[in-house]
């Protein structure tokens, strides 16, 4: 079982040309709503791939809120939904015609998850034995989750993302940290090398560190090995959510027994069909997807 704490959000998304220069003002071609988040992003993906997931988070009392509910509930999702009296939260995302984007996160009801939540929860939640996060809720309360899982013997993927105001104590809790590049530099220095930083990263307390290189595949490094596993090629129109895809599939293979550079291969091919697809849940794959991408 697979246990998500975090986020909840709905993506305004508006598809654009050429990102938005500081001054301008331009047409947008397209815009969308779509459920998302970073935690929700990563609990929907482990559950559609077929995984036992019990997802705690906060939805607030408006519209967006409401269409969280019911997306979350339809794939039994809904077992962990706290309500709180606050707007929603939300994501406005600004999509390139190459596929980039940028995002501006609101918190909204995202910031009522606190330590006296998951301290309720927990119970249902060490019924799992592997535990996701990241970083769009209190940092205190993701420090709390992390040492709960990891003083209960269990695996502690944490994703630095957004990678601003992370205490550092965090990393002694944590079994696999998975960040980009950029979320790289900001916990262990610019103008590193790759194997540099991941030793930093071990220094700290990391037992293993997976980063997330986009189009150029993942390179994992553990303890006692080192294993680089490439991108699928594909043609990119959209990275929102990929690397939680990315999670959310590497949690799902680990826990049905598959081995290390297995679920490696796995996650790297869900994250790159999801971004043949707009959206963030929109764009997850289904297990026979992944299959025929990995020629299985």
């Amino acid at each position: 079982m697979i246990a998500v704490i975090g986020s909840s959000n709905v993506d305004m998304v508006i598809n654009v040309d050429d990102f938005t220069l500081p001054g301008q003002t331009q047409k947008g071609l397209e815009l969308s709503y779509y459920p998302g988040g970073k935690g929700a992003n990563q609990a929907v993906t482990s559950r559609l791939l077929g995984g036992e997931v019990y997802f705690l988070t906060c939805l607030g009392n408006d519209g967006n809120a409401q269409m969280m509910k019911r997306e979350l509930e339809a794939i039994d999702l809904g077992n962990g939904i706290r309500y709180v009296d606050s707007p929603n939260g939300v994501a406005l995302i600004e999509v390139s015609s190459s596929g980039e984007n940028r995002i501006i996160v609101y918190p909204g009801a995202n910031f009522h998850l606190s330590p006296e939540i998951i301290a309720d929860s927990r119970e249902s939640l060490l019924k799992a034995d592997i535990l996701l996060l990241q970083n769009e809720i209190p940092f205190e309360s993701t420090l709390y989750a992390a040492k709960l899982f990891s003083e209960a013997g269990k695996t502690v993927i944490f994703d630095p993302a957004p990678s601003s105001n992370i205490d550092k104590s965090i990393l002694r809790y944590v079994s696999i940290i998975t960040p980009n590049e950029t979320e790289m530099a900001e916990l262990a220095g610019y103008n590193l090398g790759i194997e540099e930083a991941t030793a930093k990263l071990h220094k700290m307390g990391c037992e293993d560190v997976l980063l997330k290189r986009g189009n150029k595949g993942v390179f994992f490094s553990g303890r006692s090995k080192s294993l680089v596993v490439p991108a699928f090629k594909v043609r990119a129109i959209d990275s929102t959510a990929a690397g939680d895809v990315f999670n959310g599939a590497f949690a799902c293979s680990l826990d049905r027994g598959l081995d290390l550079h297995a679920s490696l291969r796995y996650a790297c091919a869900a994250a790159a069909l999801s971004v043949t697809r707009r959206g963030a849940q929109k764009s997850i794959p289904r297990n026979e997807e992944i299959g025929s991408l990995l020629g299985e």
